[in-house]
């Protein structure tokens, strides 16, 4: 699967190509599986790997800052299940806004996950951080609390959450996504 880079905002995408060239002109091919996110799957991503008590209680403090498009989208995809791959909320990843995309390196024509298997000396996840960084792009796989080596973002905040409050991003969510 690809992702449909020409959903990603303007000043990410051009990066983006560029993250991808360097990363090939060092032997590396990395593929983007995904740019865009909605709200909803977002809200499946996040739910995985929580409990009820977790999710009662997100949707709960998401409803009480007004956030109730947000709320709605956990409450909307039901149970989900599998491993943590998100701390963010619907509204709350860059994926949302068209700022990030995941990628995986491809290995003789195969997906490859692992960051520590090296091909010619070279780990796609670690080459692909590398890059990001000299184009002033946020790598996931460099964050401390969450590494996640597939991920690269636009900018370095967590979240919209510094600009805006929940309620302002769940309007806009729904504004963006609600059909």
């Amino acid at each position: 699967m690809a992702a449909d880079l020409t959903l990603l905002v303007p000043t990410f995408r051009p990066r983006l190509e560029t993250l991808l060239a360097n990363c090939r002109a060092r032997g590396v091919e990395m593929r983007p599986y995904m740019g865009l996110r909605t709200p909803l799957e977002q809200a499946k991503l996040w739910r995985q790997s929580r409990s009820r008590e977790q999710i009662d209680a997100k949707v709960a403090q998401l409803h009480a800052a007004g956030a109730d498009y947000l709320a709605d989208c956990i409450v909307r995809v039901g149970p989900q299940n599998g491993d943590p791959v998100t701390n963010a909320v619907p509204g709350l990843s860059w994926h949302q806004w068209g700022e990030a995309a995941d990628c995986f390196w491809v290995v003789k024509g195969d997906a490859e996950w692992s960051t520590k298997r090296l091909v010619n000396g070279l780990n796609g996840y670690r080459v692909m951080a590398e890059e990001a960084k000299k184009l002033g792009l946020d790598p996931g796989g460099l964050w401390r609390k969450f590494p996640d080596w597939p991920h690269v973002q636009l900018r370095p905040e967590p979240s919209p959450l510094g600009r805006m409050t929940l309620k302002e991003i769940s309007a806009e969510m729904q504004r963006r996504f609600k059909r």
